[in-house]
């Protein structure tokens, strides 16, 4: 069965003019599709679109030109449709210190307008483990409990997408770890996470697909899987059983290094070197290798290659 998009953009613009001579160029043309179920990566160094295209799908922005379309419905037809399919989680933890957290999930649900016999304010206290601290102050919460607060407080109206926009800046591992747990169980509960973060690690590990932006342009849109395929270089460290110098070593397309830790360094291009015939450059330097580890990259090597120019 083909899944349905979530979000769909097409030649979405964003310009924003100050005066006549000075203006931003925000989005350029962007298309990309979200799909429905899965948590989709949103990554791009500052200033590169991210925060202006969650804006238009909020509503707190208007786009120049293109056409955006949430859960099916389009935005310019039907805007009371695409903001109740859609809960935003904000950087920024705004919470009123003296409401507790089933007063701020009601009155949440009254501004959106759910009945108050269609509201599922304990069931989303236990989803995001709340519900021990339901009555206490928000001001009383901890870190970890105020940004689940946060995801609670964009669930009241049931939207099947939750974008959450950088949701562990500033944040230790503990409350990380914990925060992605309930995410990945949100996930699994059929919700359609889009997600922003500065953190590759995260989204690497998070992320079923990754859309790259820079300077307002889609620079990359793939499976994290085959982004990282996209990487054609490969690092190799060797431990060896004695000290050499392989620094005048000259082989085409690889580097070889060695320091006093009885370490070698070979960076080669997967697509022209073979693992085998780097192991054998270093057996016939007449060493021992005790032991071996490869790096294959990781999401920060695309992000670089793709945002550098």
């Amino acid at each position: 069965m083909t899944k349905k998009n979530a979000v769909l953009a097409n030649q979405l613009t964003k310009i924003y003019t100050k005066d006549s001579s000075n203006s931003v160029l925000a989005l350029n043309k962007l298309n990309l599709e979200v799909k429905q179920g899965e948590v989709f990566g949103l990554l791009g160094p500052n200033g590169a679109g991210k925060t202006t295209f969650i804006n238009i799908l909020s509503g707190t922005v208007i786009k120049t030109s293109g056409e955006v379309k949430v859960w099916g419905f389009n935005l310019d037809k039907n805007p009371r449709q695409v903001r109740a399919s859609i809960g935003i989680v904000p950087q920024e933890v705004n919470l009123d210190a003296f409401f507790s957290p089933r007063k701020l999930l009601e009155l949440q649900a009254g501004l959106y307008g759910v009945p108050k016999n269609e509201r599922i304010t304990d069931t989303i206290l236990k989803m995001v483990s709340l519900e021990k601290q339901a009555e206490s102050y928000s001001r009383s919460l901890s870190g970890g409990m105020k940004r689940r607060l946060l995801i609670a407080k964009a669930m009241v109206h049931k939207p099947p997408i939750l974008v959450l926009d950088e949701p562990t800046a500033g944040v230790d591992v503990e409350l990380r770890q914990n925060l992605w747990e309930n995410v990945k169980y949100l996930n699994k509960q059929g919700v359609t996470i889009i997600l922003t973060t500065h953190n590759l690690l995260e989204a690497q590990e998070m992320s079923d697909r990754i859309a790259i932006l820079n300077k307002g342009n889609l620079v990359a849109l793939d499976t994290t899987k085959n982004l990282l395929e996209k990487i054609d270089t490969k690092k190799i460290t060797f431990k060896v059983n004695k000290l050499i110098d392989l620094s005048k070593k000259k082989i085409a397309n690889l580097s070889i290094s060695s320091n006093t830790n009885k370490e070698i360094m070979v960076t080669y291009k997967k697509n022209e070197h073979k693992i085998e015939e780097v192991i054998n450059i270093i057996k016939n330097e007449g060493v021992e290798i005790v032991d071996m580890s490869t790096d294959d990259g990781d999401l920060e090597d695309v992000f670089i290659q793709l945002t550098k120019n």
